[in-house]
């Protein structure tokens, strides 16, 4: 009767230790998912401000088609692509950033132009955003990673079907500085916009 009683108590033991990391995994899960939510909510804001940027710098200079078009085809990338794919395509939209912004400095009444201020102010803004919600959302990743792989949580992780989530991180060559060509850009009215300096970095 007593070795009932051990095992009984044994079995109680071992429910509330799956419960437990059972509601810890899901606790950690949820807060990976609301950090990633906010994330998503900023990149596509970010994407929705650049067309209205291209718009404003076209009446300055005859931008590269190939530029738009590349950012309307990472809008996919960006609505059902993964975490890594939504990482590339955030990557991609800072060269392409990088590279209106350098054309700007070509021209002082753009820079001058309210709404190509405005814009800049709010895709700034975005960006600040982005990187402090990606901070958060990393640290959930690891808190949730850590929790499914140390012991005891790895006999049980993969039981209830709780796998490893993606760090958003920048690709490697969001490191490299970003070489920006410029002959594809010419005035549209030599007269009414003319190159004071070269291109530089970003205003």
């Amino acid at each position: 009767m007593l070795l009932l009683y051990i095992l009984g108590g044994i079995v109680v033991l071992l429910l509330i230790i799956v419960v437990a990391l059972y509601n810890g995994f899901v606790s950690k899960r949820n807060r990976v998912q609301d950090a990633w939510a906010q994330i998503d909510v900023q990149l596509k804001r970010r994407y929705d401000l650049i067309p209205n940027l291209l718009n404003t710098v076209k009446g300055y200079a005859k931008y590269e088609r190939s530029v738009l078009t590349q950012v309307t085809q990472l809008r996919s990338s960006l609505v059902t692509g993964s975490v890594q794919d939504k990482a590339q395509a955030n990557n991609m939209l800072s060269q392409a950033l990088k590279s209106i912004f350098a054309v700007a400095e070509n021209y002082p009444d753009l820079k001058a132009s309210q709404n190509f201020m405005q814009l800049q102010q709010a895709l700034e803004d975005t960006e600040d955003k982005i990187a402090f919600v990606r901070t958060s959302y990393n640290d959930y990743v690891m808190d949730f990673n850590n929790a499914i792989q140390e012991f005891p949580g790895n006999v049980f992780a993969g039981m209830f079907g709780f796998k490893r989530q993606d760090f958003f991180q920048a690709p490697e060559e969001a490191k490299e500085p970003v070489n920006v060509d410029f002959s594809d850009l010419n005035p549209q009215d030599s007269s009414s916009a003319k190159p004071t300096k070269a291109a530089g970095k970003k205003s």
